[in-house]
């Protein structure tokens, strides 16, 4: 069968005959180093139970949000993908409404790395989607079905076909992470599976439920105390809690960077007005940006490297979120500011070569503006890598161009898949090497770096960034 394109050598490496040599010998430094994934929102209860996959819908379309999304926009109803547990279709049907639409994913992130995912995963030729015809759709659903069915395409098997090291996880601040025990006592899954704590719904006093899980956090976790100081003792203990299980960080989905500190006094005023559900807006914005000091308060106590990911309107479709639930796609990007909001953290902590606070957004204008400036001086501030709508291949670049001139490669998260798609893992961090390779290239090129620096560079950006950076 014709090699698809999927498969060329060169794929997102420079169009330049010269430029692209560089990058082909640059690229060779790391495209098989193994693969560190410090943030994301894979299941670890799924290796403990180790069953084959469902469905390739089930795998492929369904919990993807970056996918469904953009079928979503061409008026797909998300119940004929199968989201959130509602199946209006047979999982054969969903997948022949995704080839029909293949058209859609034309020069786009998600495009890429399914192609890469049918290529370099399944051994699929994903050229095969071109046709969107139901025959095509169902004949690669057959053998995707075949493909799922054998022991070696079970989730613990894939780790070593994806050359896979360090898996982290995202996961509530009172889940018992047995799965991650389980996996760390288990010699035979080599991964290292590691919990991360995330406690934005103990944390965001507008959210539907939090009274009642802020109460029983308070009750489990508290140590008999009561109000915002057993609030604060239960988040001190579960986050102990994770530092045993093998947390290195604390992830925090933020409305907004604001991080000035309450007194407990003025924090207990709101947490009794919320719990009551009598606060105001601007009370609950106050008591989320309270936390946010204090969360970097605790992590320069306890050591975890603390990852913030604000500038998100969660959930914009509010009839979606009625009816499918949150994380379909529906969160929304807004303008963020850095500079303002951090003030009050950095200047607290941001000194302290040991905290570690890691920014990212999905505002392409701040990067350039405030995050790379602020990394650029605080020993403790870190670059994040593009995340979301702009973890795509020409933003990307320019996110590189964006920061690279003020922070220089050091201040660098390491890429972050930040998936729910298991399968997509190797195809993204891929790509994240083909576009390093890309830029210090041009740079050689350009004769603003030696080769044998850019070498150096690119394993440090791939392998070393990321192990330094989450303490790993």
């Amino acid at each position: 069968m014709r090699t698809s394109h999927a498969a060329h050598p060169d794929r997102l490496l420079p169009a330049d005959p010269a430029t692209r040599d560089i990058a082909r010998r640059l690229l060779a430094h790391v495209e098989d180093l193994p693969i560190i994934s410090p943030h994301g929102h894979i299941d670890a209860s799924m290796f403990v139970r180790d069953e084959a996959f469902a469905d390739p819908t089930a795998l492929l379309i369904s919990p993807d949000h970056y996918l469904t999304r953009i079928l979503h926009s061409a008026g797909i109803d998300l119940s004929e993908l199968r989201v959130g547990g509602h199946e209006a279709t047979t999982p054969r049907e969903a997948f022949r409404i995704f080839v029909e639409h293949w058209g859609l994913y034309a020069g786009t992130a998600t495009g890429y790395w399914v192609e890469q995912e049918f290529e370099h995963v399944f051994g699929i030729n994903p050229d095969r989607l071109n046709s969107g015809t139901p025959d095509a759709a169902d004949a690669i659903y057959d053998e995707l079905v075949e493909i799922l069915a054998k022991p070696d395409f079970r989730p613990r098997a894939l780790p070593e076909q994806f050359n896979l090291e360090v898996l982290a996880t995202s996961d509530d601040p009172l889940d018992d992470l047995a799965a991650h025990k389980q996996l760390a006592d288990d010699p035979t899954f080599s991964p290292r599976a590691l919990p991360t704590f995330r406690p934005d719904a103990y944390t965001k006093t507008y959210n539907p439920g939090w009274a009642e899980k802020t109460i029983k956090l308070i009750d489990a976790a508290g140590g008999g105390k009561q109000g915002f100081v057993g609030y604060l003792e239960a988040m001190r203990n579960r986050r102990q809690y994770f530092i045993e299980h093998g947390a290195t960080s604390a992830d925090h989905g933020l409305h907004d960077t604001d991080s000035t500190p309450l007194s407990h006094a003025d924090a207990q005023t709101i947490l009794d007005k919320g719990l009551a559900g009598t606060a105001s807006l601007a009370e609950m914005r106050a008591f989320e940006a309270n936390m946010t000091y204090r969360f970097s308060e605790m992590s320069q106590d306890d050591g975890l490297v603390m990852t913030i990911h604000p500038g998100v309107y969660r959930n914009h479709s509010t009839s979606a979120q009625q009816r499918f639930g949150a994380d379909i796609g529906a969160d929304i990007p807004f303008r963020v500011e850095y500079t303002k909001g951090s003030q009050a953290l950095l200047s607290s902590f941001g000194e302290n070569k040991d905290f570690h606070f890691v920014m990212f957004t999905i505002d392409e204008t701040v990067f350039s503006r405030e995050i790379a400036p602020l990394a650029g001086y605080y020993p403790a501030a870190y670059v994040g890598a593009p995340w979301w709508f702009i973890e795509e291949i020409d933003a990307m670049n320019g996110f590189r161009a964006a920061t690279t001139g003020t922070t220089g490669f050091s201040r660098y998260s390491g890429f972050i898949d930040d998936t729910r798609a298991y399968c997509s893992i190797p195809a993204r961090h891929n790509t994240s090497r083909r576009v390093e390779a890309n830029y210090l290239a041009r740079l050689v090129t350009e004769h603003r770096i030696s080769e044998n620096r850019a070498a150096e560079i690119i394993v440090d950006l791939i392998d070393a960034s990321p192990r330094r950076v989450f303490k790993l």
